[in-house]
């Protein structure tokens, strides 16, 4: 078997229309698909192939992967989104006031990365690869 990409990820979030609409202005996602599931708002946002699955749980509180270790418990550290254009992106930054985690960007061997939040806590990574190639070496 063949996988061709992560169908979507999905996310419980402390407030659904800001983390909506914080999704659309930081990296152009729409809005595609919403409905209630036992009582609970759900969407699909998208930006092309890239799809998140956002279940609003205001009864819920986040706890950061530090929070999450220190309790012997699992969890995702971050999920990571590829960028193609740096300079957008570092208008986007500025634009939107982001606050840049780690101290700033990471120069990886063949990419640079920036580790940001959303709205509700959860960790991202945002990765720009030198000629927009993957590669290990």
């Amino acid at each position: 078997m063949h996988l061709k990409n992560i169908d979507h990820i999905n996310l419980t979030v402390a407030n659904f229309d800001d983390t909506v609409q914080w999704y659309g202005r930081v990296f152009g996602f729409e809005l595609v698909e919403e409905d209630l599931q036992d009582g609970l708002r759900w969407g699909v946002i998208r930006n092309g192939e890239v799809m998140l699955c956002l279940y609003e749980r205001t009864d819920c509180r986040f706890e950061d992967r530090f929070a999450m270790r220190k309790k012997g418990l699992h969890g995702i550290n971050h999920f990571g989104l590829r960028i193609t254009d740096q300079q957008e992106w570092e208008a986007t930054i500025e634009r939107e006031k982001l606050t840049i985690l780690y101290d700033g960007p990471i120069r990886w061997p063949h990419n640079t990365s920036w580790y940001i939040t959303d709205p509700t806590g959860w960790e991202i990574e945002v990765a720009f690869w030198k000629n927009d190639t993957i590669r290990f070496d």
